[in-house]
């Protein structure tokens, strides 16, 4: 009586870390155990090894370049269409429990104040001030074409900072890629792999079964 077929087997992955070692790649062409789609493989690794660091960089500097260009145009409006205005507090600011601290200096409070816009009308509004000002002090705030309070223009170093975050921004994007473009060839490969596995098993495997 013949035996069934037993289920074919997928053969083991190779050993992890020489999928990942730059230098035991070159090996696998000359290794006779290999099969095409791992050699094929390992050259996608080496390929993306090299060429995720050069588009990262690339990347890290077109959209830093981009960036920087925006924001100091974005700078550069701001401090054409903002106006920097002197304020009265209508009232006491709170002080802050530890008056002289470096915490102190370094906290706001919410406070009401009275100045002219740029129409000549007196306006009142709330902003931000340090502790423990009185009443009838001075604050000096940016206001908007329309007397509305507005964040000041952007600095020196906050268009660098924010220039930097989009160049890591580019640079992470571009490796995330790469990382993803890998796992992907991985998945087509073993599930090709499997398949020839498969259809190499079902035309073995009736040679191995023998009939009393």
């Amino acid at each position: 009586m013949s035996g069934e077929i037993p289920p074919a087997q997928p053969p083991p992955d190779p050993p992890h870390h020489e999928l990942v070692h730059p230098l035991s790649l070159w090996r696998w062409r000359h290794n006779p155990l290999y099969r095409c789609t791992d050699r094929l493989q390992a050259r996608i690794a080496l390929a993306l090894l090299m060429l995720v660091p050069i588009l990262g960089l690339a990347a890290t500097f077109a959209v830093g370049d981009a960036a920087h260009r925006h924001y100091r145009a974005a700078a550069e409006h701001q401090r054409q269409s903002l106006r920097l205005t002197t304020a009265a507090l209508t009232h006491d600011a709170p002080d802050h429990p530890e008056p002289g601290s470096a915490e102190a200096r370094e906290n706001r409070y919410p406070a009401t104040v009275r100045f002219t816009d740029p129409s000549g009308r007196t306006r009142t509004a709330e902003t931000d001030v340090l502790p423990g000002l009185n009443a009838g002090s001075s604050v000096h705030l940016w206001v908007d074409a329309d007397g509305a309070i507005a964040e000041p223009p952007m600095t020196a170093a906050q268009i660098r900072s924010r220039t930097m975050g989009w160049a890591l921004v580019a640079f992470l994007t571009v490796a995330f890629a790469g990382a993803t473009a890998y796992r992907c060839a991985t998945v087509v490969l073993r599930r090709r792999n499997l398949a020839e596995w498969d259809t190499e098993w079902a035309e073995t495997a009736p040679r191995w079964t023998r009939s009393p």
